[in-house]
């Protein structure tokens, strides 16, 4: 018996993130990415990540997701999933998902950092495993704009206090 009949207007926010969660799954898998991933894996897995790694990845993790789901630079990606708010200060903008089905999926993935974080801590945690070396580089490249944006806001909070 098909879904639609058991329930048929019960379509939940969840639902949809799990239809696209499969969908991206299914996708990956269909164009060969997972099974080209598991056959050409020279790399054994790390016994253990260190410290040094964890809090490279998380600071990395934090900005890159940041940059993706609030920055207005990054607002053309966004563009056909969201629709524009207002300015929410320091570079940022607040966006709202706009569309139905996937479309609408996608924006409520793109305007939230939170969201996006496991997927971009997965990303960095792949290559760590895949090209450590590379993936290091490009996550303190994150690491370094996310200090910088700390000593931004202060030099500007030191110097209105002044």
């Amino acid at each position: 018996m098909p879904v639609r009949a058991i329930a048929p207007a019960i379509v939940t926010p969840a639902s949809k993130r799990s239809i696209t969660l499969g969908s991206t799954y299914e996708a990956l898998h269909t164009a060969g990415v997972l099974p080209r991933y598991a056959a050409t894996r020279r790399h054994e897995l790390p016994e253990r990540l260190t410290f040094g790694d964890v809090l490279l990845v998380g600071i990395a993790t934090h900005k890159l997701s940041r940059l993706i789901a609030k920055d207005k630079v990054t607002s053309f990606l966004r563009a056909p999933f969201t629709r524009f708010q207002e300015p929410s200060g320091h570079g940022e903008a607040e966006e709202e998902p706009c569309g139905h089905g996937l479309r609408l999926a996608v924006g409520e993935l793109l305007v939230c950092p939170y969201c996006l974080a496991q997927w971009v801590a997965t990303a960095f945690t792949v290559g760590l495993v895949r090209a450590p070396r590379p993936t290091r580089l490009l996550a303190t490249v994150f690491v370094a704009h996310t200090v910088s944006d700390f000593l931004q806001i202060a030099y500007r909070a030191a110097g209105e206090e002044l």
